[in-house]
């Protein structure tokens, strides 16, 4: 099951390249399927190296940044189609560079803290309905936009959470 669990987080890495050439190829469909599945594939990575008595170290390390590439994709396209303010976008990666830096020198990788968790999820969800496809419409296009300024504002707690989440972290990692 380790070796299922860390399969899948590589795999997630390798979807950030295709959902960002399904966006700028207008695949808004392909794209967001794309996400489905990585946001998919991180839960049950998770799952998997529970049910085997904890992860791999590789995994533990290798599955932040794996989320950091397929989030980061759908976020700089956001930021490019002004979907999102790009100073926003600035600020959640560089709070993901810099966790990741952190969660590099901790010898198990840095466990996810529960904010951390919490700004994945909401994050997912905000960057699924932002990039819910104009196409699949939903009562003759009416309801897209609902969903997409849901997403937009699912956005913004996601970011708090982000920044109060690093200060978690540094706060642990500062203490001797």
């Amino acid at each position: 099951m380790r070796r299922l669990a860390d399969f899948l987080t590589l795999a997630r890495a390798v979807l950030g390249l295709p959902l960002l050439l399904a966006l700028a190829g207008g695949q808004s469909a392909l794209a967001w399927v794309l996400l489905l599945l990585g946001g998919l594939s991180d839960w049950a990575d998770g799952v998997l190296a529970r049910r085997s008595g904890g992860g791999s170290v590789w995994g533990a390390r290798l599955d932040p940044l794996t989320d950091k590439i397929l989030i980061s994709a759908p976020l700089l396209w956001l930021a490019h189609t002004g979907g999102l303010p790009l100073w926003a976008v600035w600020l959640l990666l560089a709070r993901e560079l810099l966790i990741s830096g952190w969660r590099a020198g901790q010898g198990s990788g840095g466990p996810a803290s529960l904010g951390g968790k919490a700004k994945t999820i909401l994050q997912f969800l905000s960057l699924l309905l932002l990039l819910w496809p104009p196409a699949w419409g939903l009562g003759q296009g009416a309801l897209v936009p609902l969903l997409h300024g849901a997403g937009w504002w699912l956005f913004w707690p996601s970011l708090l959470l982000a920044l109060s989440s690093a200060v978690g972290y540094l706060r642990v990692g500062s203490r001797p």
